[in-house]
């Protein structure tokens, strides 16, 4: 019988999410992938510094530990050369990264093939690869290489935070604000708060993180999934963002309505695995604290610039 995913969260993931190949990129840039080639394969033996992922990755990895059948995926998925490809596999053996499956494209852009893998994340630090991505339906943030690392207090547990319009949830809101300002936005939240908000692109890997929190053992030490919504978000917007959640059956462990103040300080002290925004700043205020990626949908990101 051939190969299948069926059933597992699927993660697809590029080299520098993955491993630290900062150095190797920018003689990436400045020269041409013939240098970047040659360096690679002289440091084939030599593993890569840990990424920012890596945390995420790792543990997510682990609740394939003592399954008969695997519960998690990962897939790098690289503009890589396959030559290159081979220090990236063998990093993630020196890690004990369990990650058999790997796509390298070297130099085109990769997102394609994230259809086949029925991915439910793709993290990766080119935008265009991240937006083109989102624009076929896949959860896809832009990784903020210099990010501060995840924390190992919690190994058992899987921690991420979501932001929630734009992310979790649809920019229908965000755009009332941006057009209307504050109170209009207050106002249109409280009239429309039994009123589901519709699907973000971070929907699919939520529920998918819900599947695997349920299906995963009851073993006190068997990894766990903790979710938190982290929102500009206040009373009475706040009532709308928990229905929408109730409608979805779906549960987040944390919530934080924070009303405009920065979420980088809340972050430090839920010290997620990953953390997810459509906003530069927020995310460039978090990246300061936890690992951070870049949504770039909704009415903020805008192609041709941020706003």
């Amino acid at each position: 019988m051939a190969a299948n995913l069926d059933g597992r969260l699927i993660v697809a993931i590029s080299s520098r999410a993955l491993f630290d190949f900062e150095e190797e990129n920018r003689l990436f840039e400045a020269t041409d992938d013939t240098a970047y080639r040659q360096l690679q394969l002289a440091r084939l033996d030599q593993p890569a510094a840990p990424g920012v992922a890596l945390s995420l990755v790792r543990k997510l990895l682990a609740f394939n530990q003592g399954d008969e059948r695997a519960q998690v995926e990962v897939v790098i998925l690289s503009r890589n050369d396959p030559v290159s490809g081979m220090r990236v596999f063998r990093s993630a053996q020196h890690y004990g990264l369990n990650i058999e499956r790997g796509v390298f494209t070297r130099g085109t852009n990769p997102w394609r093939y994230l259809k086949p893998l029925n991915a439910h994340l793709f993290l990766s630090a080119n935008e265009d690869d991240v937006r083109q991505a989102l624009a076929a339906g896949i959860p896809a943030a832009k990784v903020y290489p210099q990010s501060a690392h995840a924390s190992a207090a919690h190994p058992h547990e899987v921690r991420i935070a979501f932001d929630g319009d734009a992310v979790l949830f649809s920019d229908e809101a965000e755009r009332i604000y941006q057009s209307d300002g504050l109170q209009a936005f207050q106002r249109h939240e409280a009239a429309q708060s039994r009123q589901p908000l519709p699907a973000g692109p971070f929907k699919p890997l939520l529920e998918a993180l819900h599947r695997l929190q349920h299906e995963g053992s009851a073993s006190p030490k068997a990894m766990r999934v903790r979710t938190a919504l982290v929102t500009a978000r206040s009373a009475p917007a706040h009532e709308r963002a928990i229905r929408t959640l109730m409608d979805w059956h779906i549960d987040v462990d944390e919530a934080m309505f924070l009303g405009g103040l920065p979420k980088g300080d809340f972050l430090r002290e839920f010290e997620p695995d990953f953390f997810f925004d459509d906003q530069t700043g927020h995310v460039e205020h978090a990246a300061a604290h936890v690992p951070s990626g870049h949504v770039v949908a909704g009415v903020r990101n805008v192609a041709g610039g941020h706003r």
